[in-house]
């Protein structure tokens, strides 16, 4: 492919639908039959709509490979194959990279948008700036003098720009304007031990209610939605608030927000959250429901935590489409699929699921009661906090403040005629004894336990105090489970194992035997998944059923390395065998299962 040459680049212009034609037919991508009947279907074509998004609607094959891995001539292809034709560099717009304030500083919205063009980012003596017009060139005279800096263009979608131009913009004004309406100069009126009190100015704090703060906060939870982010932090620190999303388990800073502007939106979001907003000096917990930009119902539970510089707020974000999943569609094989199934219709008992927090549990105990709860059955729970409300369930929440703990919650749901019980965790003697008294007068009983593996469960309850007769008489099963990233299913490129790869797979199997498979799928990056090579998340399982022989171990002196090695031996695939189950289907890597997985000690 040839670029185009020093004199086309000369010749001021914008991009035209049969410039864009023309070049895609001499590259061999679109039939010249093609292009002459979409001249000719196109012939008054609006200028002010970009000629590659008019392109991208028909939808058409490539004939020749295009490079960027679509079946199609999507936007993303062409822009990457104008990028490549121009002779300038591609860039694709991630939010997540982008520092809104500093961009924003460099031009004015109205001069961004009458030459289609965005900054992307500031350097010490450069700023990239976006356009999807590529010999349109004269804002670019007129404005290095005036930044005094170097101006590199690339390309990036047409699309992106013309959103992205409206969202940046339309933020920092509200940031701005919100700063403005509450005196800028003032102090951030939060309660900090580093407190600056500056002589001779207003200290005013701003409105939860002003109409910036609203936008801000409203932008805040679409982008975050958008982005699939599954936690929201907002962090204040000694100069600057910090806004944080946890994506597929791994934090992205998103954004920097004044301390004044971050003090309002948390303000604002335990308002909506029906939290005391004048308390700032003790933990609060909150939730909200809201919708998506696709009208999708979302609930977002709230915890604040006052720290050294303010309060941080955290909110979480719980998907309802969890609740319509199958366990097959979190992760679990077929054969632990039908094995949890056994157990969980059991008509008494106890099972149980541990794990560290952000595993996944409560998602696999709300799948099976959503799976277990029929009209036939009264299911109900005792939550600290409710995760999510779920009209099939009678939800309990804990309440410390009125003396109803999780011992006492049990206690009076054995009064309400329960079929099921979901118990939110395990913490205590006290509770551990509720659970067991629930399953021996004929209930199920569902609970979570923090320990590293399925065998641990069995020992930390014995330490608890919990009389080894008692578990054999009532636990069921349990069930360990760890979150992987999956790689993308758009970019992961398939590879021979090198012998550092074979190295690592024998540890990551050890001591169980178990071969490695004749190739690895690697993480690559692309748009789809943001440049990570990870794409969404999946869970790895370790179940254990009581049987004799381990309830004799239970009986007994029961020491967790003997309970791991006969729960091995009757076939419980430990998490790393499981997660090496997943590295073998091309789902995730060998890195990722050892960095969640621990290791087998003692088996």
């Amino acid at each position: 492919m040839e670029a185009p040459t020093p004199a086309a680049r000369l010749n001021e212009h914008r991009l035209s639908l049969n410039e864009a034609l023309d070049a895609l037919v001499a590259d061999g991508l679109v039939a010249t039959a093609t292009a002459e009947k979409f001249k000719q279907e196109r012939r008054y074509f609006r200028g002010d709509t970009h000629p590659l998004i008019a392109i991208a609607e028909q939808k058409w094959k490539p004939l020749a490979p295009s490079g960027a891995g679509s079946p199609i001539l999507d936007l993303d292809v062409l822009t990457q194959w104008l990028a490549r034709w121009a002779g300038l560099d591609y860039f694709h717009i991630d939010p997540l990279k982008i520092n809104f304030s500093a961009i924003t500083d460099v031009m004015s919205s109205a001069y961004a948008t009458r030459f289609r063009v965005l900054p992307v980012e500031v350097r010490l003596n450069e700023v990239v700036i976006a356009t999807a017009e590529p010999f349109e060139r004269a804002w670019e005279a007129e404005l290095g003098p005036v930044l005094h800096k170097k101006i590199s263009r690339v390309i990036s979608n047409p699309a992106d720009i013309a959103r992205y131009q409206v969202e940046f913009y339309k933020l920092a004004k509200s940031v701005k304007k919100a700063l403005l309406a509450g005196d800028s100069g003032g102090a951030s009126g939060i309660s900090n031990f580093e407190q600056l009190v500056e002589l001779g100015q207003g200290n005013r704090t701003l409105d939860a209610n002003d109409q910036h703060i609203v936008h801000i906060v409203d932008w805040l939870w679409q982008y975050a939605f958008e982005q699939r982010a599954s936690d929201i932090h907002i962090e204040p620190r000694r100069d600057l608030g910090i806004v944080r999303f946890r994506i597929d388990g791994v934090l992205h800073q998103v954004y920097q927000i004044p301390m004044q502007v971050l003090t309002a939106m948390t303000s604002r979001i335990k308002i909506l959250g029906r939290m005391d907003v004048v308390e700032k000096r003790r933990p609060q917990d909150g939730r909200i429901k809201t919708r998506t930009p696709e009208g999708q119902e979302v609930e977002l539970r709230l915890s604040t935590l006052p720290t050294a510089f303010g309060e941080k707020l955290v909110m979480r974000i719980f998907d309802p489409e969890v609740l319509v999943r199958d366990t097959r569609d979190l992760g679990f094989s077929d054969e632990d699929n039908t094995r949890w199934r056994q157990m969980t219709a059991q008509p008494n008992g106890i099972i149980l699921v541990t794990g560290p927090t952000g595993s996944g549990k409560t998602t696999t105990l709300y799948t099976t009661l959503k799976s277990l709860a029929t009209p036939e059955v009264n299911v109900c729970t005792i939550e600290d906090p409710i995760e999510m409300v779920e009209p099939a369930f009678n939800q309990m929440q804990v309440n410390p403040a009125i003396d109803i703990g999780f011992a006492e919650g049990v206690r009076s749901l054995l009064r309400q005629d329960p079929d099921i019980i979901m118990v939110g965790e395990i913490r205590d003697v006290a509770t551990a004894e509720m659970a067991i008294q629930a399953a021996l007068t004929g209930h199920l009983v569902l609970s979570t336990l923090h320990t590293n593996d399925a065998p641990s469960a069995i020992t930390r309850l014995l330490e608890l105090g919990v009389p080894g007769y008692l578990l054999n008489a009532t636990l069921l099963g349990v069930m360990g489970q760890r979150l992987v990233r999956t790689l993308c299913p758009h970019c992961k490129q398939a590879a021979a194992l090198s012998d550092e790869d074979k190295t690592q797979w024998n540890e990551l199997v050890a001591p169980w035997k178990s071969s490695a498979p004749s190739r690895l799928y690697a993480p690559v990056g692309c748009l789809e998944c943001r440049m990570t090579g990870y794409l969404g998340r999946v869970g790895i399982y370790e179940l254990l059923q009581l049987s004799p022989q381990l309830k004799q171990l239970v009986g007994g002196a029961a020491e967790l390395a003997k309970i791991q090695e006969l729960a091995a031996r009757e076939g419980m695939k430990p998490l790393r065998i499981s997660g090496a189950m997943k590295i073998a289907a091309g789902l995730t890597t060998i890195d990722e299962v050892r960095k969640v997985a621990p290791s087998a000690q003692g088996v």
